[in-house]
């Protein structure tokens, strides 16, 4: 699919446009500098024609901050990769010295190039301040109310004069969509750049670098992936600025739509309250989980350090006890294979479904063995139990009394459906149904 990147300064409306042409708040927008600091990547149609669009951190060429340097790398990545770049310029500042250097960037790229000048938000004529951009040497400029939409429509049609010739392709739904999750600093995003092969992600060791979520398809041992590095999740009491609530919300959003949710620990740190509160969200929303103590590379051990850490994090996620656990570093690579191979399963299981003969024999046999049990007089009876969706799997059980289906059985059942079927790495829903046969 042909790639158009959104480029320019800190804080001229690139995210607005990119969001404006998205049709979805996929970027954050804040008034503050500097706010998307990673690729972030969307879709658009137009005129029939879909494409990708890349938001990227404002560009500061002379700046030797290391947060600033590190956007401005990310922006080039971009640029390299794009088909076709809009230039996001701003009305009100005018042609400034950094729109110089970013459109010597530009030209520099020797890739197509469309202006477009925002916050021109007055409906009617161009302002007359708009020619001054024709100094920037990159053609006719758009004026574009990325708040608005207005002028939005012609944008486009200039950016479909240079997109390649469409060709007939299937797009390939077979991606396993995995979520990295975790406190800030517990390294997800030199997970993502590891296995990328390129710093696709910021990584610096100052906590809640990644703001955004940002997507990145990968394809290892044959199998492709999304990997999803989202803004580690703080504490509320410590989310104090707009752009880290919304950062947070972000990466509730992409458990959402994971397939797999990659729970990361810091070995060093080890387990937090915090920790619980992440893993159990992606528990709730039913996703299958893998627990990544990353890491361990900087972990003094001996022949039982492992079984020691696996039998406290076993303690620690006791509601997640079906998540598989795997000791990795993102940065030497130890075990990410065993990490992938971890992901597939779950995913696999996650999606599993059994048949509803073999589920009722097994409820025979599981009745049997551990009688339901009663309440004044009255005994529990499990009529049949069917699967009702996948993702996670969803077992409905027929009985003739919900009151009497407590808890502690439901889990008991819940077991036996695992022990049986062999059915781990994933969340089990059971639901009762009530059905009288008196």
């Amino acid at each position: 699919m042909p790639l158009c990147a959104i480029v320019g300064r800190p804080n001229v409306g690139k995210s607005t446009l990119f969001n404006k042409l998205t049709g979805r708040r996929a970027s954050i927008v804040d008034d503050t500098p500097g706010v998307t600091r990673d690729r972030v990547y969307g879709k658009t149609e137009w005129l029939g024609r879909e494409f990708s669009i890349v938001d990227t951190g404002g560009i500061q060429t002379a700046s030797k901050d290391e947060i600033l340097s590190e956007m401005r790398e990310q922006a080039q990545l971009a640029i390299d990769a794009a088909d076709i770049i809009i230039f996001v310029a701003d009305i009100k500042s005018g042609v400034t010295p950094g729109d110089g250097e970013v459109a010597s960037l530009l030209l520099k790229s020797g890739k197509p190039v469309v202006l477009c000048v925002n916050k021109c938000d007055v409906v009617g004529d161009a302002p007359t301040e708009i020619y001054e951009f024709y100094n920037l040497g990159l053609g006719e400029p758009f004026p574009v109310s990325s708040v608005h939409g207005h002028g939005t429509g012609d944008l486009l049609d200039e950016v479909m004069k240079f997109l390649p010739p469409e060709e007939e392709t299937a797009e390939d739904e077979d991606f396993i969509k995995v979520a990295v999750i975790g406190k800030p600093n517990a390294g997800k995003s030199s997970l993502v750049n590891k296995v990328a092969g390129e710093r696709r992600v910021i990584v610096s060791s100052m906590p809640g670098t990644t703001r955004d979520a940002i997507d990145t398809p990968i394809e290892h041992n044959g199998e492709k992936y999304v990997l999803i590095d989202t803004a580690g999740l703080r504490r509320k009491s410590r989310v104090s600025e707009n752009v880290e609530k919304y950062s947070a919300l972000r990466a509730f959003m992409a458990v959402d739509r994971a397939d797999v949710c990659v729970m990361m620990l810091d070995a060093v740190e080890g387990f937090t309250e915090q920790d619980s509160k992440v893993a159990g969200y992606a528990h709730e929303k039913g996703k299958a989980s893998v627990i990544a103590v990353n890491k361990w590379d900087l972990i003094e051990k001996n022949d039982k350090t492992m079984r020691e850490f696996t039998k406290k994090l076993e303690n620690d996620f006791s509601f997640m006890k079906y998540a598989p656990i795997v000791f990795i570093s993102a940065l030497t690579g130890q075990r990410i294979n065993k990490l992938f191979e971890l992901i597939k399963y779950t995913s696999e299981q996650n999606a599993r479904r059994i048949s509803t003969g073999l589920l009722n024999e097994m409820l025979a046999v599981a009745t049997s063995r551990v009688q339901p049990p009663t309440d004044k007089g009255k005994r529990l009876k499990l009529y049949y139990i069917t699967q009702a969706s996948v993702k996670p799997p969803t077992f409905v059980v027929f009985c003739n009394k919900i009151d009497l289906f407590h808890f502690s059985y439901q889990r008991y059942i819940e077991n036996q459906i695992r022990e049986t079927f062999s059915l781990d790495g994933t969340p089990i829903n059971i639901i009762p149904r009530e059905r009288n046969d008196e």
